[in-house]
């Protein structure tokens, strides 16, 4: 299976992690997260993969947390993981993931540590 990258080519991050990629000769499937937002079962998948929770992946700077409410603590993960899907750029990126193994690229070099 081919390494795939949530991937937003705005975010410097991003960006070096698509390149460290490409410099190792993995050319990565490129999804352009906030263009195609993941569904809520592959959003599930991938925090699964990341061992972590919703907050744990989301931009709680961005303006659509504080808009949203979502830093109410009575929201369920289902309900965090809907509004990541509604507003994809509160995912945080990038996110690689290979062989059922996902790493977020913060900092971009941690996603070599599943390729």
């Amino acid at each position: 299976m081919p390494v795939e990258i949530y991937h937003n080519p705005r975010c410097s991050k991003s960006r070096q992690a698509l390149q460290l990629l490409e410099e190792k000769g993995i050319q990565p499937k490129v999804t352009k997260y906030l263009e195609t937002p993941p569904t809520q079962e592959r959003l599930e998948k991938i925090l699964d993969m990341l061992g972590m929770e919703p907050r744990d992946l989301m931009r709680k700077k961005e303006a659509e947390y504080k808009q949203a409410g979502l830093d109410d603590p009575t929201l369920s993960r289902e309900q965090l993981i809907q509004a990541m899907i509604k507003h994809p750029k509160l995912i945080e990126r990038p996110i690689v993931i290979k062989d059922g193994r996902a790493a977020l690229g913060r900092p971009p070099e941690s996603v070599l540590e599943i390729v």
